[in-house]
């Protein structure tokens, strides 16, 4: 069963003219003495601050001192005592299931979506759970001969630390015996170069373009918290998932920034790379605050602000045009889209929106956004202005999809192991999770007797029963060699 947000939650969450109702039920419900859900932890003086500054002015962050209490409340005692439980029994279940070997024979594996650069990707299905997820082939051999193991591994890395609604998530990373495999979000709904070249007219309407940039600067806020610059952002890197809602994809070229460091790297696409860039200069979350405006601008247009579409123009002279030219608008652009667009495209990234001191903060106040409840998008809780037909191909047919040639004069040997073995850790921890969660595996196996009573999979004291032809059946049918949870985490059942 999956539980309800918490309140403070719940109040975020609320439209700007309910937020305050919502925020008085909150104090009534847990910080009335009468109450049965009543919060004695947290001091007098907090309560009285919340209730004044809600009849003032009902802001986002009221219940932030309220959660920092009760969580370090939670931390203390509760918890010691939450692990003498049968539910820290069943946690750690979990967490061995968790853990269990991935092989190409977890997945069922469907036709060829399109091509990475070192494989084919191609789309999977979890044999245990159904859940459906792209998997991106990094041949060993191509990997090998182009000397990528630094840039793959490095994107693997960084997959695995992003958890975001806005970013492609990694949820499995394993190894058949010619290719290195990350098993990923599938996105259904193509991406958006696809969407503005190829669906009619060129370019979307401005209330599409900035339902999507809204939720690009949720994704880079997401990687810039984590101190990652994407630096590769263009129309074919934001894919569409079955709904409408967007995600960064291809973190090939992001890079973790230490904090209080620059960097420096002329690396990105011809005509979307920052001047900085282009000039070798050192930055840090600059160049993704240009690439935003970037897109914004081609969705509006229907092409790049500094190269028209298949225009047949030397690198050197769109470098020249980002360094020196300004870009041009046409009567499709409102006043607010040209202002968002020419702060977000000054040359000098001092001047530049997003790179003043707040960050994703200064863009989402900008005017464009006035109609976007953040908080509520970040929720997944705002409808798309498009919703991809279920029955339609957002993609290249399959056989215009190039094929990658053999790799000749590249030999693996045991020297590749170490890198191998730092690429292939199994499955991601939070997209696990979801995936059990989403697929009702959770509830199939999360069963416990009433009045306190041990289920048998939990009692040490009694041989574990034998498992319901359910999830543990799909999971094991094929493992049949697979070796038994340790005694003190008995393979869960129930």
């Amino acid at each position: 069963m999956m539980l309800s947000p918490p309140p403070q939650a719940l109040y975020q969450l609320a439209p700007d003219e309910k937020r305050r109702d919502c925020g008085l039920n909150v104090l009534d419900t847990y910080f009335n003495n009468g109450s049965a859900a009543h919060l004695p932890e947290i001091p007098q003086d907090v309560v009285v601050a919340c209730r004044e500054r809600l009849e003032e002015s009902p802001c986002k962050e009221l219940f932030e001192e309220c959660t920092r209490i009760v969580r370090e409340y939670l931390s203390g005692a509760p918890f010691s005592a939450y692990q003498e439980t049968m539910y820290f029994s069943r946690f750690l279940q979990w967490k061995w299931l968790e853990r269990q070997p991935v092989t190409k024979n977890t997945f069922r594996h469907y036709r060829v979506l399109g091509k990475g650069g070192f494989g084919e990707v191609c789309a999977c299905q979890v044999r245990a759970t159904g859940k459906m997820y792209a998997c991106k082939k990094l041949e060993k051999k191509r990997v090998k001969k182009r000397k990528g193991e630094a840039m793959a591994l490095n994107e693997k890395r960084i997959l695995e630390k992003v958890n975001s609604s806005f970013v492609v998530s990694l949820a499995y990373a394993y190894e058949t015996k010619d290719a290195l495999c990350l098993v990923l979000t599938i996105m259904n709904g193509g991406d958006l170069k696809f969407h503005i070249y190829n669906m009619g007219n060129s370019g979307f309407d401005e209330q599409r373009a900035i339902f999507y940039a809204a939720e690009i600067c949720c994704g880079l806020e997401d990687l810039h918290r984590e101190r990652i610059v994407y630096r590769d952002l263009k129309p074919e890197n934001i894919l569409l998932d079955d709904r409408g809602h967007i995600r960064i994809s291809d973190l090939g070229l992001a890079v973790q920034i230490p904090e209080g460091e620059t960097i420096r790297g002329r690396v990105g696409t011809v005509g979307y790379m920052a001047p900085e860039v282009i000039q070798n200069e050192s930055y840090t979350f600059s160049p993704d605050w240009w690439g935003l405006g970037c897109l914004i601008f081609e969705m509006i247009q229907g092409q790049s602000p500094f190269r028209r579409r298949k225009e047949r123009v030397k690198r050197e002279e769109v470098d020249r045009r980002v360094r020196d030219d300004q870009e041009e608008y046409s009567d499709k652009f409102s006043e607010e889209a040209k202002d968002i667009c020419r702060k977000l495209l000054a040359k000098d990234p001092k001047e530049r929106l997003g790179c003043q001191g707040g960050g994703a903060t200064e863009v989402k106040q900008h005017v464009i956004f006035r109609n976007i409840n953040f908080k509520r998008l970040e929720a997944n809780m705002l409808d798309p202005p498009f919703c991809p037909d279920p029955r339609a191909v957002y993609c290249k047919d399959v056989l215009d999809i190039e094929q990658f040639s053999t790799v000749k004069g590249v030999n693996l040997d045991p020297t590749d192991d170490d890198f191998y073995h730092k690429f292939v850790t199994g499955s991601v921890s939070i997209p696990w999770q979801n995936e059990m969660i989403e697929m009702e595996c959770f509830k199939e196996i999360n069963v416990y007797e009433m009045d306190g009573v041990l289920c048998p999979d939990l009692d040490v004291n009694k041989p574990n029963p034998p498992p319901k032809r359910g999830f543990f059946y799909r999971l094991f049918r094929r493992e049949a060699s697979a070796s038994a949870a340790p005694a003190t985490v008995r393979g869960g059942g129930g």
